[in-house]
Protein backbone atom coordinates (compact mmCIF):
# COMPACT_ATOMS: atom_id res chain seq x y z
CA UNK A 1 0.00 0.00 0.00
CA UNK A 2 1.28 3.10 -1.29
CA UNK A 3 1.51 6.28 0.91
CA UNK A 4 -0.88 8.83 0.20
CA UNK A 5 0.52 12.92 0.40
CA UNK A 6 -2.72 14.65 1.14
CA UNK A 7 -0.55 18.25 0.53
CA UNK A 8 -0.31 17.05 -2.84
CA UNK A 9 -3.51 15.94 -3.72
CA UNK A 10 -4.44 19.34 -2.08
CA UNK A 11 -2.90 21.32 -4.28
CA UNK A 12 -4.55 19.36 -7.32
CA UNK A 13 -7.77 20.06 -6.80
CA UNK A 14 -7.90 23.41 -4.69
CA UNK A 15 -9.36 25.28 -7.75
CA UNK A 16 -12.15 23.26 -8.45
CA UNK A 17 -12.73 23.09 -4.30
CA UNK A 18 -12.91 26.92 -4.38
CA UNK A 19 -14.88 27.14 -7.59
CA UNK A 20 -17.37 24.35 -6.09
CA UNK A 21 -17.86 26.05 -2.64
CA UNK A 22 -18.41 29.85 -4.31
CA UNK A 23 -21.00 28.23 -6.60
CA UNK A 24 -22.53 26.58 -3.59
CA UNK A 25 -22.40 29.46 -1.04
CA UNK A 26 -24.16 31.69 -3.86
CA UNK A 27 -27.01 29.18 -4.64
CA UNK A 28 -28.07 28.15 -0.82
CA UNK A 29 -31.09 25.80 -0.59
CA UNK A 30 -33.86 25.88 2.45
CA UNK A 31 -34.22 22.73 4.60
CA UNK A 32 -35.50 20.26 2.90
CA UNK A 33 -35.58 21.61 -0.36
CA UNK A 34 -32.00 21.06 -1.45
CA UNK A 35 -32.96 19.99 -5.01
CA UNK A 36 -30.00 21.98 -6.61
CA UNK A 37 -27.71 21.31 -4.56
CA UNK A 38 -28.58 17.35 -4.32
CA UNK A 39 -28.10 17.43 -8.22
CA UNK A 40 -24.56 18.84 -8.00
CA UNK A 41 -23.46 16.50 -5.40
CA UNK A 42 -24.76 13.06 -7.28
CA UNK A 43 -23.23 14.60 -11.02
CA UNK A 44 -19.54 15.28 -8.74
CA UNK A 45 -19.81 12.08 -6.80
CA UNK A 46 -20.56 9.80 -10.03
CA UNK A 47 -17.71 11.74 -11.74
CA UNK A 48 -15.11 10.13 -8.98
CA UNK A 49 -17.15 6.36 -9.68
CA UNK A 50 -19.11 6.58 -6.76
CA UNK A 51 -22.08 4.41 -6.67
CA UNK A 52 -25.11 7.11 -5.89
CA UNK A 53 -27.87 7.10 -4.33
CA UNK A 54 -30.83 9.62 -3.02
CA UNK A 55 -32.48 8.28 -0.05
CA UNK A 56 -34.61 10.57 2.10
CA UNK A 57 -34.44 13.84 0.47
CA UNK A 58 -30.31 13.26 0.49
CA UNK A 59 -27.11 11.57 -1.29
CA UNK A 60 -24.87 8.71 -0.52
CA UNK A 61 -21.90 7.73 -2.38
CA UNK A 62 -20.40 4.53 -1.84
CA UNK A 63 -16.88 3.80 -2.99
CA UNK A 64 -15.97 -0.06 -2.64
CA UNK A 65 -12.06 -0.53 -2.83
CA UNK A 66 -10.77 -3.70 -1.17
CA UNK A 67 -11.09 -5.80 2.15
CA UNK A 68 -10.51 -3.82 5.14
CA UNK A 69 -13.25 -1.03 7.38
CA UNK A 70 -16.33 0.62 6.07
CA UNK A 71 -16.48 4.51 7.06
CA UNK A 72 -18.81 6.95 6.94
CA UNK A 73 -18.44 10.47 6.76
CA UNK A 74 -21.51 12.56 6.98
CA UNK A 75 -21.87 16.46 5.93
CA UNK A 76 -25.02 18.27 6.22
CA UNK A 77 -26.00 20.33 3.06
CA UNK A 78 -28.79 23.14 4.42
CA UNK A 79 -28.94 26.67 4.19
CA UNK A 80 -30.70 29.26 6.32
CA UNK A 81 -33.49 31.83 5.74
CA UNK A 82 -30.75 34.77 6.81
CA UNK A 83 -30.07 37.80 4.70
CA UNK A 84 -26.10 37.55 4.09
CA UNK A 85 -23.99 40.77 5.42
CA UNK A 86 -20.80 39.42 4.89
CA UNK A 87 -19.67 41.87 2.62
CA UNK A 88 -18.10 38.63 0.78
CA UNK A 89 -17.39 39.50 -2.95
CA UNK A 90 -19.35 35.87 -3.43
CA UNK A 91 -22.20 36.87 -1.10
CA UNK A 92 -25.49 35.48 -1.58
CA UNK A 93 -28.22 37.36 -3.15
CA UNK A 94 -30.57 34.63 -3.75
CA UNK A 95 -33.70 34.28 -2.32
CA UNK A 96 -36.52 31.08 -1.43
CA UNK A 97 -39.46 29.84 -1.22
CA UNK A 98 -39.98 28.60 2.66
CA UNK A 99 -42.46 26.12 4.02
CA UNK A 100 -45.30 28.93 4.47
CA UNK A 101 -44.73 29.97 1.00
CA UNK A 102 -43.22 33.05 1.88
CA UNK A 103 -40.29 34.69 -0.66
CA UNK A 104 -37.20 34.74 1.88
CA UNK A 105 -33.50 35.32 1.45
CA UNK A 106 -31.04 32.39 2.12
CA UNK A 107 -27.55 31.84 3.17
CA UNK A 108 -25.42 29.49 4.17
CA UNK A 109 -24.92 31.13 7.61
CA UNK A 110 -24.16 28.01 9.21
CA UNK A 111 -21.37 26.66 7.10
CA UNK A 112 -22.69 23.68 5.76
CA UNK A 113 -21.21 25.05 1.99
CA UNK A 114 -17.80 24.32 3.53
CA UNK A 115 -19.06 20.97 4.73
CA UNK A 116 -20.30 19.66 1.56
CA UNK A 117 -17.04 20.61 0.12
CA UNK A 118 -14.94 18.96 2.76
CA UNK A 119 -16.83 15.83 1.90
CA UNK A 120 -16.83 15.74 -1.74
CA UNK A 121 -12.91 16.88 -1.51
CA UNK A 122 -12.07 13.76 1.08
CA UNK A 123 -14.18 11.98 -1.91
CA UNK A 124 -12.01 13.31 -4.73
CA UNK A 125 -8.83 12.53 -2.87
CA UNK A 126 -9.29 9.11 -2.29
CA UNK A 127 -11.21 7.93 -5.30
CA UNK A 128 -8.50 9.51 -7.02
CA UNK A 129 -5.42 7.43 -4.49
CA UNK A 130 -7.24 4.46 -4.57
CA UNK A 131 -3.76 2.53 -3.59
CA UNK A 132 -3.09 3.78 -0.62
CA UNK A 133 -6.17 3.07 1.09
CA UNK A 134 -8.75 -0.21 1.12
CA UNK A 135 -12.06 -0.54 2.68
CA UNK A 136 -15.03 0.72 1.95
CA UNK A 137 -15.46 4.91 2.18
CA UNK A 138 -19.18 6.20 2.07
CA UNK A 139 -19.59 9.87 1.55
CA UNK A 140 -23.09 10.85 3.13
CA UNK A 141 -24.68 14.08 2.25
CA UNK A 142 -27.65 15.04 4.81
CA UNK A 143 -30.85 17.16 4.11
CA UNK A 144 -33.03 19.15 7.03
CA UNK A 145 -29.98 19.43 9.84
CA UNK A 146 -31.35 22.92 10.64
CA UNK A 147 -34.89 21.61 11.20
CA UNK A 148 -33.54 18.55 12.40
CA UNK A 149 -35.52 16.53 9.75
CA UNK A 150 -33.21 15.23 7.32
CA UNK A 151 -30.91 12.51 9.55
CA UNK A 152 -34.70 11.24 10.42
CA UNK A 153 -36.18 11.70 6.56
CA UNK A 154 -32.79 9.49 5.45
CA UNK A 155 -33.41 6.62 8.53
CA UNK A 156 -37.28 6.17 7.63
CA UNK A 157 -36.27 6.21 3.89
CA UNK A 158 -34.28 3.03 4.49
CA UNK A 159 -30.89 3.68 5.02
CA UNK A 160 -29.74 1.17 6.57
CA UNK A 161 -30.88 -1.31 4.36
CA UNK A 162 -29.24 0.52 1.79
CA UNK A 163 -25.79 0.94 2.57
CA UNK A 164 -23.01 -1.59 4.07
CA UNK A 165 -23.09 -1.17 7.92
CA UNK A 166 -20.38 1.10 8.41
CA UNK A 167 -17.72 0.25 11.56
CA UNK A 168 -17.48 4.07 12.37
CA UNK A 169 -19.51 7.19 11.06
CA UNK A 170 -17.66 10.60 11.45
CA UNK A 171 -18.93 14.20 11.17
CA UNK A 172 -17.61 17.76 11.29
CA UNK A 173 -18.55 21.49 11.69
CA UNK A 174 -17.07 24.82 11.05
CA UNK A 175 -17.32 26.98 14.06
CA UNK A 176 -16.43 30.26 15.03
CA UNK A 177 -14.78 29.48 17.97
CA UNK A 178 -12.79 28.55 20.20
CA UNK A 179 -10.57 26.98 17.52
CA UNK A 180 -9.12 29.47 14.68
CA UNK A 181 -9.16 29.01 11.05
CA UNK A 182 -6.48 25.85 10.07
CA UNK A 183 -7.10 24.28 13.54
CA UNK A 184 -9.68 21.12 14.68
CA UNK A 185 -11.02 20.17 17.72
CA UNK A 186 -12.47 17.22 19.57
CA UNK A 187 -14.10 16.36 22.34
CA UNK A 188 -14.47 13.06 24.07
CA UNK A 189 -18.39 11.76 25.71
CA UNK A 190 -20.73 14.58 25.15
CA UNK A 191 -19.99 17.32 22.76
CA UNK A 192 -23.02 19.17 21.23
CA UNK A 193 -26.26 19.64 23.37
CA UNK A 194 -29.59 17.64 23.19
CA UNK A 195 -31.86 20.14 21.86
CA UNK A 196 -35.64 20.94 21.23
CA UNK A 197 -38.35 23.28 20.49
CA UNK A 198 -41.55 23.84 22.07
CA UNK A 199 -44.79 25.45 20.79
CA UNK A 200 -47.35 26.57 23.53
CA UNK A 201 -50.44 28.06 23.00
CA UNK A 202 -52.03 29.73 25.63
CA UNK A 203 -56.03 30.17 25.95
CA UNK A 204 -57.67 33.25 27.36
CA UNK A 205 -60.78 35.32 26.68
CA UNK A 206 -61.20 38.24 24.73
CA UNK A 207 -62.50 41.42 25.56
CA UNK A 208 -62.57 45.33 25.14
CA UNK A 209 -59.09 47.02 27.03
CA UNK A 210 -61.53 48.80 29.09
CA UNK A 211 -62.79 45.91 30.48
CA UNK A 212 -60.15 43.51 31.90
CA UNK A 213 -62.69 42.30 34.19
CA UNK A 214 -64.88 40.32 31.22
CA UNK A 215 -61.81 38.61 29.89
CA UNK A 216 -59.01 36.65 30.29
CA UNK A 217 -55.96 37.96 29.60
CA UNK A 218 -53.60 35.91 28.08
CA UNK A 219 -51.02 38.65 27.58
CA UNK A 220 -50.48 38.91 31.17
CA UNK A 221 -50.87 34.86 31.67
CA UNK A 222 -47.74 35.24 29.09
CA UNK A 223 -45.65 37.71 31.30
CA UNK A 224 -46.49 35.60 34.25
CA UNK A 225 -45.28 32.64 32.74
CA UNK A 226 -41.72 33.94 31.16
CA UNK A 227 -40.66 35.19 34.28
CA UNK A 228 -41.41 31.77 35.81
CA UNK A 229 -40.27 29.57 33.36
CA UNK A 230 -36.48 31.50 34.64
CA UNK A 231 -36.68 29.90 37.58
CA UNK A 232 -37.01 26.14 36.13
CA UNK A 233 -33.18 26.58 35.21
CA UNK A 234 -31.93 28.40 37.97
CA UNK A 235 -33.60 26.60 41.13
CA UNK A 236 -34.52 22.87 39.68
CA UNK A 237 -31.56 21.97 37.70
CA UNK A 238 -28.44 20.77 39.31
CA UNK A 239 -26.20 23.32 39.31
CA UNK A 240 -23.56 21.62 38.03
CA UNK A 241 -25.61 20.62 35.26
CA UNK A 242 -25.38 22.18 32.29
CA UNK A 243 -29.30 23.13 30.84
CA UNK A 244 -30.64 26.49 28.54
CA UNK A 245 -34.58 27.57 28.35
CA UNK A 246 -34.79 30.46 26.31
CA UNK A 247 -37.83 31.84 24.85
CA UNK A 248 -37.48 32.84 21.75
CA UNK A 249 -40.73 34.61 21.09
CA UNK A 250 -44.02 35.68 22.31
CA UNK A 251 -46.78 36.60 20.03
CA UNK A 252 -50.43 38.16 21.36
CA UNK A 253 -53.03 40.52 20.25
CA UNK A 254 -53.12 43.78 17.50
CA UNK A 255 -54.31 46.36 18.76
CA UNK A 256 -53.91 48.24 22.20
CA UNK A 257 -57.42 48.34 23.05
CA UNK A 258 -58.19 44.55 22.66
CA UNK A 259 -57.65 41.97 25.20
CA UNK A 260 -57.05 38.92 22.87
CA UNK A 261 -58.08 35.25 23.12
CA UNK A 262 -54.70 33.52 22.73
CA UNK A 263 -51.36 34.03 22.94
CA UNK A 264 -48.55 31.73 21.90
CA UNK A 265 -44.93 31.15 23.40
CA UNK A 266 -41.64 29.54 21.13
CA UNK A 267 -39.52 27.80 24.07
CA UNK A 268 -36.03 26.30 23.00
CA UNK A 269 -34.32 24.18 25.38
CA UNK A 270 -30.75 22.80 25.67
CA UNK A 271 -28.88 19.55 28.09
CA UNK A 272 -26.22 17.49 28.00
CA UNK A 273 -28.01 15.23 29.78
CA UNK A 274 -31.50 13.34 28.63
CA UNK A 275 -32.21 13.40 32.00
CA UNK A 276 -32.06 16.95 32.60
CA UNK A 277 -34.13 17.91 28.96
CA UNK A 278 -36.95 15.63 30.63
CA UNK A 279 -36.63 17.88 33.72
CA UNK A 280 -36.79 20.67 31.56
CA UNK A 281 -39.50 19.32 29.57
CA UNK A 282 -41.74 18.27 32.91
CA UNK A 283 -41.15 21.84 34.29
CA UNK A 284 -42.22 24.03 31.59
CA UNK A 285 -45.08 22.14 31.27
CA UNK A 286 -45.72 21.94 35.42
CA UNK A 287 -45.26 25.99 35.31
CA UNK A 288 -47.84 26.15 32.02
CA UNK A 289 -49.95 24.50 33.54
CA UNK A 290 -50.21 26.24 37.05
CA UNK A 291 -50.09 29.39 35.67
CA UNK A 292 -53.19 29.23 33.21
CA UNK A 293 -55.18 27.39 36.38
CA UNK A 294 -54.04 30.25 38.65
CA UNK A 295 -55.57 33.04 35.29
CA UNK A 296 -59.11 30.73 35.62
CA UNK A 297 -58.47 29.85 31.28
CA UNK A 298 -61.35 28.62 29.97
CA UNK A 299 -59.61 25.97 28.28
CA UNK A 300 -55.88 23.96 28.75
CA UNK A 301 -53.09 25.03 27.21
CA UNK A 302 -51.43 23.19 23.98
CA UNK A 303 -48.16 21.67 23.66
CA UNK A 304 -46.03 21.41 20.38
CA UNK A 305 -42.77 19.25 20.87
CA UNK A 306 -40.70 20.23 17.40
CA UNK A 307 -37.01 20.38 16.05
CA UNK A 308 -36.50 18.02 18.68
CA UNK A 309 -32.45 17.13 18.57
CA UNK A 310 -30.63 14.06 20.37
CA UNK A 311 -27.28 14.17 22.50
CA UNK A 312 -24.11 13.96 20.20
CA UNK A 313 -22.35 11.92 22.60
CA UNK A 314 -18.59 11.09 21.14
CA UNK A 315 -17.43 7.58 21.60
CA UNK A 316 -14.39 8.09 24.06
CA UNK A 317 -12.16 4.83 21.74
CA UNK A 318 -13.10 6.67 18.33
CA UNK A 319 -12.86 9.99 19.85
CA UNK A 320 -8.92 9.45 21.26
CA UNK A 321 -8.62 7.72 17.56
CA UNK A 322 -9.34 10.48 15.47
CA UNK A 323 -7.48 12.86 17.80
CA UNK A 324 -4.19 10.81 17.53
CA UNK A 325 -4.47 10.97 13.83
CA UNK A 326 -5.11 14.52 13.85
CA UNK A 327 -2.06 15.03 15.89
CA UNK A 328 -0.13 12.75 14.00
CA UNK A 329 -0.68 14.82 10.56
CA UNK A 330 -1.65 18.18 11.86
CA UNK A 331 0.66 18.81 14.97
CA UNK A 332 -0.34 19.36 18.84
CA UNK A 333 -0.44 23.03 18.39
CA UNK A 334 -2.89 22.57 15.42
CA UNK A 335 -5.25 20.01 17.28
CA UNK A 336 -6.90 21.10 20.39
CA UNK A 337 -10.26 19.84 22.85
CA UNK A 338 -13.01 21.85 22.07
CA UNK A 339 -14.77 21.19 24.89
CA UNK A 340 -18.85 21.39 25.30
CA UNK A 341 -20.70 23.09 22.60
CA UNK A 342 -23.96 24.28 23.55
CA UNK A 343 -25.58 24.05 19.64
CA UNK A 344 -27.15 20.94 18.84
CA UNK A 345 -26.84 18.20 15.52
CA UNK A 346 -29.38 15.65 14.67
CA UNK A 347 -26.01 13.74 12.86
CA UNK A 348 -26.22 10.77 15.48
CA UNK A 349 -29.53 10.01 14.58
CA UNK A 350 -27.69 8.24 11.32
CA UNK A 351 -24.66 6.17 13.51
CA UNK A 352 -27.58 5.20 16.34
CA UNK A 353 -29.45 3.78 13.16
CA UNK A 354 -26.88 1.63 12.52
CA UNK A 355 -25.97 0.87 16.04
CA UNK A 356 -22.03 2.03 15.53
CA UNK A 357 -19.88 4.51 17.45
CA UNK A 358 -19.31 8.11 16.09
CA UNK A 359 -16.90 11.13 16.39
CA UNK A 360 -18.00 14.36 15.48
CA UNK A 361 -15.40 17.43 16.07
CA UNK A 362 -15.18 21.13 14.92
CA UNK A 363 -12.79 23.22 12.96
CA UNK A 364 -12.15 26.94 12.85
CA UNK A 365 -13.56 29.45 10.43
CA UNK A 366 -12.03 32.44 11.42
CA UNK A 367 -7.98 34.00 11.77
CA UNK A 368 -6.95 35.09 15.17
CA UNK A 369 -7.42 38.84 15.91
CA UNK A 370 -10.15 38.60 13.31
CA UNK A 371 -13.68 39.88 14.21
CA UNK A 372 -15.77 36.67 14.57
CA UNK A 373 -19.42 36.22 14.27
CA UNK A 374 -21.35 32.96 15.43
CA UNK A 375 -23.33 30.10 13.80
CA UNK A 376 -26.34 31.64 12.08
CA UNK A 377 -25.68 35.29 12.16
CA UNK A 378 -25.86 37.38 9.08
CA UNK A 379 -22.06 38.18 8.82
CA UNK A 380 -20.96 34.68 9.54
CA UNK A 381 -18.27 34.34 7.01
CA UNK A 382 -15.68 31.96 7.60
CA UNK A 383 -12.26 32.58 5.74
CA UNK A 384 -12.40 30.10 3.17
CA UNK A 385 -8.82 29.25 3.08
CA UNK A 386 -6.97 27.69 5.36
CA UNK A 387 -10.43 26.85 6.53
CA UNK A 388 -11.96 24.55 3.61
CA UNK A 389 -8.41 23.10 3.69
CA UNK A 390 -8.72 21.92 6.83
CA UNK A 391 -11.91 20.27 6.75
CA UNK A 392 -10.96 18.55 4.12
CA UNK A 393 -7.41 17.46 6.05
CA UNK A 394 -9.54 16.08 8.60
CA UNK A 395 -12.09 14.44 6.78
CA UNK A 396 -9.44 12.17 4.50
CA UNK A 397 -7.22 11.92 7.96
CA UNK A 398 -10.19 10.64 10.30
CA UNK A 399 -11.11 8.13 7.32
CA UNK A 400 -7.61 6.67 7.11
CA UNK A 401 -7.01 5.97 10.25
CA UNK A 402 -9.79 2.98 10.15
CA UNK A 403 -8.81 2.68 5.90
CA UNK A 404 -5.51 1.77 6.21
CA UNK A 405 -5.64 -0.51 8.91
Amino acid sequence: MSTLDIDKALDAITDWQEESYIHLHQNPELSMQETETCDFIEAELEKLGYRVQRIGGGVVGVLENGEGATVLFRADIDALPVKESTGLEYASTITRTDENGNEVPAMHACGHDFHIMANLGAARVLSENTDAWSGTHIALFQPGEETAAGAKSMVEDGLVDKLPKPDVALGQHVLAGPMRSGQVGTHAGPILSTGASIKVTLHGKGSHGSMPHLGVDPVVLASAIVLRLQTVVSREINPFDMAVLTVGSVQAGSKSNIIPDSAQLLINIRAYDMAVREQLLAGIKRVVVAECEAANCPQAPEFELYDSYPLTDNDVETTEKVTKAFVDHFGADRVMDCGEVSASEDFSFIPDAFGVDYCYWGFGGFEAGAQTYPNHNPAFGPVMQPTLRTGTEAAIVACLAWLKE
